[in-house]
């Protein structure tokens, strides 16, 4: 599917839902790379209805991990939130709804892999969430993120997740290895507005993992958790 050829209609049929305003879903998918390009009608990005999509997004999350874990003190309750809204996470649900091939994207930035881009991605799905709750409400969107984050819900189940990766990691190699963990910046790509960060991972000098995000915290972050897994 190419950039100027996405149909939002698919996309509500993954969805399993159809919008009141089919208008709000279109422009959740307009990347602002597109802009440039005439022969795209849309005169404005997504990214205003990225900034809602972000706060309805965190409101249910905090609302979902309030219900379900109630003997969870408030910086544990963070802790899970930010594995929930994390780049890397929301770019995997947004690879679960092919939600890449949905996006109305500049040919550059297609030739240069933007429909699999991990930033990209998780914007667009926050994008998407604040049409969701244009057109729907919060309490409809709710059940609609219910659904498309149930296993993201379901992996907090682990008590692993408790803590934040890091610090998780931490206490693993230094049970393990008895050594700290190490963290450095492997390599940065994209424009300065874009960037992507890869952070190693290391153990007693030796790189065990990296991880990818839209800022170096965020990538630190992505190698632990990819570092636990190597671990379990």
């Amino acid at each position: 599917m190419t950039s100027q050829k996405p149909d939002p209609n698919q996309l509500q049929k993954i969805l399993k839902i159809k919008f009141k305003d089919p208008s709000l879903l279109n422009q959740a998918l307009v990347h602002r790379s597109s802009l440039n390009e005439s022969k795209n009608k849309f005169s404005e990005s997504n990214e205003r209805f990225e900034f809602l999509g972000d706060a309805a997004l965190e409101l249910w999350s905090s609302t979902i991990l309030f219900s379900r874990f109630p003997k969870l003190a408030e910086g544990e309750l963070t802790n899970l939130r930010s594995l929930i809204v994390r780049t890397e996470n929301l770019a995997q649900v947004a690879t679960d709804l092919n939600l890449g091939a949905f996006l109305y994207l500049s040919r550059g930035e297609e030739t240069h892999g933007g429909r699999l881009n991990v930033s990209i991605l998780a914007d667009s799905l926050e994008a998407l969430i604040g049409a969701l709750y244009l057109d729907r409400g919060f309490l409809a969107t709710g059940k609609i993120l219910d659904k498309i984050f149930a296993q993201s819900i379901k992996n907090l189940s682990s008590k692993t997740h408790y803590k934040d990766p890091k610090s998780l990691f931490q206490e693993i190699a230094q049970a393990k290895v008895g050594t700290t963990p190490q963290y450095q910046i492997i390599s940065e790509t994209g424009p300065d507005h874009d960037k992507i960060f890869e952070a190693g991972v290391y153990v007693a000098n030796k790189l065990i993992t990296s991880g990818t995000g839209n800022s170096k915290q965020k990538a630190e972050e992505a190698a632990a958790i990819n570092a636990i897994k190597f671990f379990e």
